[in-house]
């Protein structure tokens, strides 16, 4: 299952030492920009897989979706094992649901105009988190979806991937 519970404080200093005991590593927190482009993976759709999800896609609260159709929900009101479900085509598991996962950047406006690999905000405490989690509806699992956590605090839904490199 992912990591949860652990703050984006908790994280940098995990960074840190990893980063430490690795020569020549350098991991890091993805920015918003680059978990997004990631998440994509190419596409331009709500989700990597298109314009719907289902619960054999991703992990999320389906109450509400499935009651509207009618259907039976799968709200699981857990994380689940990676790899649980089918990648997207660049080959990452769950960037939809599971945990919301951690960014390096500030939580702030984004910019009205079209920008190529936005930075952050320059102040603010809030950092950023993406893609839902196990315990969200299915609108909050977006690509383009965007949330803000407290650096110090930690929750049941909350986790994070790395980055590698510059």
């Amino acid at each position: 299952n992912p990591v949860e519970q652990v703050s984006w404080n908790d994280v940098q200093d995990f960074i840190q030492r990893l980063n430490s005991l690795v020569e020549g590593l350098v991991a890091r927190l993805p920015t918003e920009a680059e978990w997004e482009y990631a998440c994509r993976a190419g596409t331009v759709t709500q989700f990597s897989f298109g314009d719907t999800i289902l619960p054999h896609q991703a992990n999320f609260d389906d109450k509400q979706t499935f009651l509207k159709w009618g259907g039976i929900s799968k709200y699981r009101r857990k994380t689940v094992l990676v790899k649980s479900f089918t990648p997207n085509s660049w080959g990452l598991y769950q960037m939809h649901g599971n945990v919301w996962e951690l960014c390096q950047d500030r939580f702030g406006n984004c910019p009205t105009q079209a920008v190529t690999d936005p930075q952050g905000a320059v102040s603010g405490s809030s950092r950023v988190l993406r893609g839902g989690s196990w315990n969200d509806y299915a609108k909050r699992l977006r690509s383009a979806y965007r949330f803000y956590y407290a650096p110090a605090d930690r929750r049941n839904d909350v986790g994070f991937r790395l980055v590698l490199g510059q």
